[in-house]
């Protein structure tokens, strides 16, 4: 009889790999998600790559290193994969992880760019484009509820996400006039508490 635990799929996603990927594995991982991430959708594929892939990053790591990725200037995707590949490699990772991201979409804009403006607007183009859109706006809110499921279920963690969206959607105030007010309460909700 086998007695040997068993590794669920949450626990499998805490441990990164032990060995350390080379640069240029770095950059051809974030080469391939910037090449087929269009219209959207690239904090999910990094996620994907950086806990469930190639377990380079634990759950927990990521998440931290997504929340100070939104509160930098900038895209979150590109913020995300300048920490990670610093986390993961150190400057020299942070750079080939960003360059890999951005290299395929800075490529695929300019082209199109050259194309688009020698043969004028052409309706499939728009549709395309709209399509592509609304592909990359299901595949967020996928990772969104894959992220959060666990906050989902936490009354403090729910409330802290509807005030936010309140904050941001409906009352349309600044990214950075909501972390002045939601950054406190957060730090005060879950500071660590003294045992008794």
């Amino acid at each position: 009889m086998d007695h040997s635990p068993t590794v669920s799929d949450d626990q499998a996603q805490i441990v990164p790999a032990v060995k350390p990927p080379t640069l240029w594995q770095i950059f051809v991982e974030f080469l391939l998600i910037g090449a087929v991430s269009f219209g959207g959708g690239i904090v999910a594929y990094e996620r994907i790559l950086l806990i469930e892939k190639r377990r380079w990053l634990s759950a927990d790591s990521f998440m931290a290193t997504l929340a100070i990725s939104q509160t930098m200037p900038g895209l979150n995707s590109v913020n995300l994969a300048l920490l990670a590949g610093d986390q993961i490699r150190g400057v020299s990772g942070a750079l080939v992880a960003t360059v890999g991201l951005m290299l395929p979409g800075a490529a695929f804009v300019l082209i199109a760019g050259v194309l688009y403006s020698a043969g004028g607007q052409h309706s499939f183009v728009n549709l395309l484009l709209a399509g592509i859109a609304a592909g990359a706006t299901g595949l967020l809110a996928s990772v969104t509820y894959t992220i959060g499921k666990r906050h989902f279920r936490q009354k403090t963690s729910l409330l802290m996400i509807v005030a936010t969206f309140i904050l941001m959607s409906l009352l349309k105030l600044s990214l950075v006039l909501v972390l002045l007010i939601m950054v406190p309460i957060g730090l005060y909700l879950y500071r660590p508490r003294q045992s008794q």
